[in-house]
């Protein structure tokens, strides 16, 4: 409750610097371009690679069902032939991975709440690779600072802050529930973490590029708000 408190006096704040300062044509625009500006700041400057999110007991899961089989397609995607994970960008190795390749590698098992923006959580179990691990094998080259996941679901992507990539509760998932990822939840390979609501979570992942620059999102470019974290 006191980080809420917190976070609401900041923005509050914020807003009266703002509107002292603004001399845009377009006050209104300029006014919540820069809120959001000031509350990625401030998510960013409190948001803590040692802090994590408290694991749940198995008791605490619920139905399956109550993740709902979300995609931009108009169907659920289809898995192309010989899919791969491609991994570059600012690297020492560019890699491309096969899911085999990444189940071999250090397992990761995960049950945390999951957040979403539309106000609902719910409960499950996740298992696959940290993204930290993969960074290490393709060997991050200095000024790297972002991380850009793509899918094969239409044009569906999403950049994260470099930190809450490298969070220990960020995984690429390829299993949930104790089965593998299913076709509905972002099968063969998607993005998992404990520290982001779910439109920051890339689903049917094709790609990771390290990067020096900010990108946007799907849902970032249309107003949702970039940092996206829990």
């Amino acid at each position: 409750m006191s980080e809420i408190i917190t976070r609401r006096k900041f923005i509050v704040g914020a807003a009266a610097a703002t509107l002292l300062a603004g001399c845009d044509t377009h006050p209104i625009k300029s006014f919540l371009g820069a809120m959001q500006h000031w509350n990625e700041k401030f998510e960013g400057f409190v948001f803590s690679p040692n802090r994590l999110a408290p694991e749940l007991p198995a008791s605490d899961a619920t139905l399956e069902s109550a993740f709902p089989s979300y995609f931009i397609s108009d169907t659920i995607p289809t898995v192309p032939a010989n899919w791969t994970l491609s991994v570059g960008g600012m690297v020492e190795r560019e890699m491309v991975l096969t899911l085999d390749q990444l189940q071999k590698m250090t397992r990761t098992d995960l049950r945390v709440r999951h957040h979403c923006v539309e106000g609902w959580s719910a409960v499950a179990s996740w298992h696959g690779v940290r993204v930290s691990e993969i960074a290490k094998l393709a060997r991050l080259k200095p000024g790297v600072k972002y991380v850009e996941f793509n899918s094969f679901d239409e044009d569906y992507f999403s950049s994260w802050d470099l930190g809450s990539a490298m969070h220990p509760q960020t995984l690429l998932a390829y299993g949930m529930n104790g089965h593998p990822l299913g076709s509905g939840h972002g099968a063969p390979l998607r993005v998992y973490s404990a520290v982001k609501l779910g439109y920051k979570m890339c689903k049917y992942l094709t790609e990771v590029n390290f990067l020096p620059n900010k990108t946007g999102g799907y849902w970032e470019d249309q107003g949702y708000d970039w940092f996206g974290g829990v």
